[in-house]
This record gives structure tokens, C-alpha cells and sequence, in this order.
């Protein structure tokens, strides 16, 4: 897969410009770096974020290197607003295949809240997935949050995520329980329907 090719849009609305979903370049540390410094609820809710641009850089970096080996395919979510070059950052989301199933994932910069960014970047992104590989390679996908997150819950929902299950908390990596919502693919088995709760 050609990395600089691939670019998703998701449209405006009344009140917010359209967003591109392109890969990340390492030119987009320093608005990186900005994003995390400044909030505290993505802290929360996301691994520990670069703190400086060296180390902005090299997550960039570990981005690419997941394209290149197929193993995860992220993008950073921009307002092509013409304030700053390549776009104004506004958020993040991936697709990390695996076996059987793929997971999404992403997450939106305080400065953005509140204008429909992680609801529209996801379903381009799903879109994609859904497109770009095959029924056998992605036959569905996964999104996985805490449960306190009810926010993620609300984006799930409004992107045709149907709740699936309650996972128990494993620290330390994940230190509460958690939601997991389903989207399968249209036309596929069991489309429009999550799995029921494992026993």
C-alpha cells in the first residue's frame, strides 16, 4: 500500500469544516507535542503522549513503520483550514488489524471537542477499512474503550458500533473494565448485529 496515496475525507457541517485523514509526517510533531501538553483528559484516556519533539518524532516515526509492515495504519484527523500547513490537527485514528477482526481506534484534541470530529473521522476510517481490505482479511471491527469513557460510547453508537460486551479490567495496561462495540460489515453475516455478551 502506497502510504502518501492513501487520504480519507469526512465532510462538514454547519458548523465544522471538513476534516482529512491523512498519515502522519513527521512535520506534525511540534502540533503533536501541543495537543498533549495542554490536556489532561487525553492523558486520561490514551497512553502516555510524546512530551517533546524529539519524542513526537519518533511515535511519527513508529507510525510509518506500522504502515510499512501492514501492522497498523495510522492517521492524523486535520481541518484543512489553511491556518497552518498540511492542516490543523484536530485528532488521531488507526486501524490495527489482526487476526480475524481489526481494531479502531481514536481520539480528539481538546481544541476540537464538541464539533462532530471523532464520530466523522471514524466512519471514514471505517469506511476505508471496510474497502480497502477484504471480507476475509476484516469481516469486522472492534472498538474498545473504558467504561467510564461514556463519551467513546456515544461516537460508537452514532457510527452503527453496537455495544458488544464488558471486558474485566488487566492492569496494568488497562486498569478498568472496558466496553467493546462491534461493527461488522454490511452485506456480511450477522450485519447489523453485535455478538451477544461472552459467558
Amino acid at each position: 500500500m502506497d502510504i502518501p496515496a492513501v487520504r480519507l475525507e469526512a465532510p462538514a457541517t454547519a458548523t465544522a469544516p471538513a476534516l482529512a485523514l491523512r498519515p502522519w509526517r513527521e512535520a506534525d510533531a511540534p502540533a503533536l507535542v501541543a495537543v498533549y501538553r495542554d490536556d489532561d483528559a487525553l492523558r486520561r484516556w490514551t497512553s502516555p503522549g510524546p512530551q517533546d519533539e524529539p519524542a513526537a518524532v519518533r511515535w511519527v516515526r513508529g507510525q510509518q513503520q506500522g504502515w510499512e509492515a501492514g501492522q497498523r495504519y495510522a492517521f492524523a484527523v486535520v481541518e484543512e483550514d489553511g491556518r497552518a500547513p498540511g492542516g490543523t490537527l484536530v485528532g488521531h485514528a488507526v486501524l490495527k488489524p489482526e487476526a480475524g477482526s481489526a481494531e479502531v481506534g481514536y481520539w480528539t484534541a481538546a481544541h476540537a471537542r464538541g464539533r462532530g470530529v471523532a464520530p466523522r473521522a471514524l466512519q471514514a476510517l471505517t469506511d476505508w477499512a471496510f474497502t480497502a481490505f477484504t471480507a476475509d482479511e476484516v469481516p469486522r471491527l472492534d472498538l474498545m474503550h473504558r467504561i467510564d469513557n461514556t463519551a467513546s460510547c456515544r461516537v460508537a453508537d452514532k457510527c452503527g458500533y453496537l455495544f458488544a460486551e464488558v471486558m474485566p479490567a488487566a492492569p496494568p495496561a488497562f486498569p478498568r473494565d472496558g466496553h467493546r462495540h462491534v461493527r461488522v460489515r454490511d452485506g456480511s453475516e450477522g450485519a447489523g448485529r453485535a455478538p451477544g455478551p461472552r459467558a
